[in-house]
């Protein structure tokens, strides 16, 4: 039971970051994720995208949908297969993605230990 509540702690001071998080920058921690992983890997298909953010397809694809209606992505068909679609960074998100490395968002105590 003690290993529970030290995990129901790290997930309260995870939402207490991601809320001053999607404040200060209008982005979920999913949007977050996907900037990185994009800055990482400059294409990506939905797939690769829910593996790295570690989503299910369907919640991968509202994570995209949402970074796209805010402009920080962009789609484009592949280069062999027209059918396949790909997600890379927008200018404005990588603009987006410069100001997040300068996060000055406290960061709860307790995950500042596990950084």
């Amino acid at each position: 039971m003690e290993s529970f509540c030290k995990i129901r702690d790290i997930y309260r001071a995870i939402t207490e970051f991601e809320a001053r998080f999607e404040k200060e920058y209008g982005l979920g921690l999913n949007e977050g994720s996907l900037l990185c992983a994009l800055s990482d890997c400059p294409k990506l298909s939905s797939g690769d995208i829910a593996r790295q953010l570690n989503l299910s397809q369907s919640n991968a694809s509202k994570v995209i949908r949402a970074a796209e209606k805010k402009g920080l992505i962009q789609r484009s068909l592949g280069d062999d297969d027209k059918r396949q679609m790909y997600f890379s960074l927008s200018p404005e998100g990588a603009d987006c993605l410069s100001r997040l490395r300068c996060c000055n968002i406290q960061v709860p105590e307790l995950l500042q230990k596990l950084l």
